[in-house]
């Protein structure tokens, strides 16, 4: 079984004095004490987190028992299809419960870590929503955790500011901002800090259970006019976990003493096995769905995943695996009909694109690829999309204005009845394209650059002019060791070379040296490369592909404070 105490390193229980964190019995606080984190580590809401915990560890745990037995038959040859056992609920008429006036209209978000100047910049973008991340932006050392819960607080009281002292300028929330959804963690993660019964607790539980104390009642009065508060849920291969989730957010709902179906959730699409049960995902939650969203990063690193033992199913260059790849169409079409026949919004994918302010030759480039990517989503019958910085809203906001009819959503005029055709043959398509050394370079080169970043606290960083997160890093990984695993030929710019051990190994020195040279000595020397260098190489070099990157990154971010809990 996999239990989360197998994934990191916990010291000896140690008998604590009084003073720290106020812990309930059975829970110890390992970060570093804070009085400004001990108003979120109150007593009452690591009492709720321990509810949770108690409740639903052994679910989450048999559920990542699941997801590696079905990684074995994966391995073993076998593909991901649509379950024949829940075909009667596929063909059956159902409605999830309505979206919440309140997010009705979810044209454009904004997605980015629970930094405090970014929350508030989000939220005055001129975005409809955005999405709070604690996942794949964020890296979850203690202190950017305990900030985060301290700034959507302030946020969701409509109190937060910031004083940027390099620029003397004070940043507060302008009157019109947009709505706020959090995303927790996924269920394969721990949260070392936290132990609960001696183990470390489910982060995803954590993350979810101290905002959700802390701002449940809040949320409903000052955003979600009576409903909330609102969710983006991570990283899901089945819908045995959407019910976890559903159990959760009832239990959640008793606690306050709130209706069931208050609170409301996306559901990320963004693993290859969730596409085959979208209908039972949405089905498990269908009282607390806001819907599905197209997770595209991701689901190319899924892909990969999947089938790491399939040598007939390689990728070309990340750059060419895109939403005009068949199997990629095919799933943003399938999850549009999906969504729109249950009642709920079809959300699109990411625009990774950020302005380039020192060239507006390459800026208007950009901006024509994003406009390019959000009219192919708004007319395929999205109700929204995703952009990862404001300088992208307007221009995305202008082509979903153009097409989206004047309703606040697609729901009803968007059925696409069209995809109902969509075969799981059509879903495991190859995507066509070539393999060549820029793409084993560019790949080295982002991923040593975000697993740097990552180990000093930063979850997401621009990286020629994409804003890299998680997700993309994973894909630059993946990749490699697929094309490593099976000694791939580079055919894509006249080389024929094969990859090697011994080809990578000089790759990964010459892009260290590229990466030293654009970023200076000075910063290169005081930064994390060579740390992250070794831990890249070792990743995509290992004869068994690890699950997730940041699994193995985990342990090097994690600082115990054995004296930080106490009993009173």
């Amino acid at each position: 079984m996999v239990g989360f105490e197998n994934l990191v390193q916990v010291p000896p229980m140690r008998k604590t004095p009084v003073g720290g964190y106020d812990c309930p019995e059975g829970v110890d606080i390992r970060g570093r004490y804070d009085a400004e984190f001990a108003a979120i580590l109150t007593r009452d809401a690591l009492q709720f987190v321990a509810s949770l915990q108690r409740q639903f560890a052994s679910h989450i745990t048999y559920a990542m028992d699941c997801r590696n037995d079905a990684k074995l038959r994966y391995n073993r040859g076998a593909l991901p299809a649509f379950d024949p056992a829940t075909k009667p609920l596929r063909d059956a008429d159902w409605l999830c419960a309505p979206p919440p006036p309140a997010i009705a209209d979810r044209r454009v978000e904004i997605t980015g870590p629970v930094e405090r100047k970014m929350v508030i910049n989000a939220l005055n973008s001129g975005a409809k929503v955005f999405m709070a991340d604690f996942e794949d932006a964020l890296a979850p050392n203690w202190e950017n955790l305990m900030r985060g819960h301290i700034n959507l607080r302030d946020a969701v009281r409509g109190t937060i500011s910031y004083h940027d002292k390099a620029r003397n300028r004070v940043y507060k929330l302008n009157e019109q901002t947009a709505k706020l959804f959090v995303r927790p963690r996924g269920w394969h993660l721990p949260e070392a800090h936290v132990l609960i019964d001696g183990r470390p607790a489910a982060a995803c539980l954590v993350d979810f259970g101290l905002y959700f104390f802390h701002n449940w009642s809040a949320f409903r009065r000052n955003q979600g006019h009576g409903f909330g508060p609102f969710f983006y849920l991570p990283k899901m291969e089945h819908s045995r976990e959407a019910r976890i989730w559903n159990n959760v957010f009832t239990a959640a709902e008793k606690m306050a003493g709130i209706e069931n179906g208050s609170i409301r959730a996306t559901v990320l699409i963004e693993t290859l096995p969730a596409v085959f049960q979208m209908d039972e995902i949405l089905y498990e939650l269908r009282d607390h769905s806001v819907g599905l969203n197209c997770g595209r990063w991701d689901y190319i690193f899924s892909y990969v995943k999947t089938f790491q033992a399939h040598p007939d199913r390689l990728l070309p260059d990340r750059v060419l695996v895109g939403m005009g790849q068949h199997f990629m169409r095919s799933y943003s079409d399938l999850l549009i009909r999906t969504c729109h026949r249950r009642g709920v919004h079809a959300m699109g994918g990411m625009a990774a694109q950020i302005p380039i302010r020192d060239d507006p030759k390459a800026n208007e480039a950009a901006l024509e690829l994003v406009r390019k990517d959000k009219l192919r989503e708004v007319l395929a019958g999205h109700d929204g999309t995703w952009a990862a910085h404001p300088g992208l809203i307007p221009a995305i906001a202008e082509v979903f204005d153009a097409h989206m009819g004047g309703g606040p959503n697609q729901i009803q005029s968007a059925k696409r009845e069209d995809a109902a055709g969509v075969q799981a043959e059509d879903l495991l398509q190859t995507p066509r394209g070539v393999r060549s050394m820029e793409g084993l370079r560019l790949n080295t080169r982002v991923g040593i650059q975000y697993v740097a970043a990552w180990l000093t606290g930063t979850g997401s960083v621009p990286l020629y002019n994409l804003m890299e997160d998680a997700a993309t890093a994973e894909i630059s990984r993946v990749q490699n060791w697929q094309w490593l695993k099976y000694g791939v030929e580079l055919d894509g710019d006249g080389l024929g070379v094969r990859v090697t051990a011994e080809l990578f190994g000089r790759v990964v020195e010459e892009e260290m040296e590229r990466i030293e040279r654009e970023v200076g000595k000075e910063r290169f020397n005081k930064g994390m490369y060579r740390e992250a260098c070794k831990i890249f190489a070792r990743q995509c070099t290992a004869p068994t592909l690890d699950d997730f990157l940041t699994l193995d990154a985990y342990n090097h971010i994690v600082v115990h404070h054995p004296l930080a809990s106490s009993r009173l």
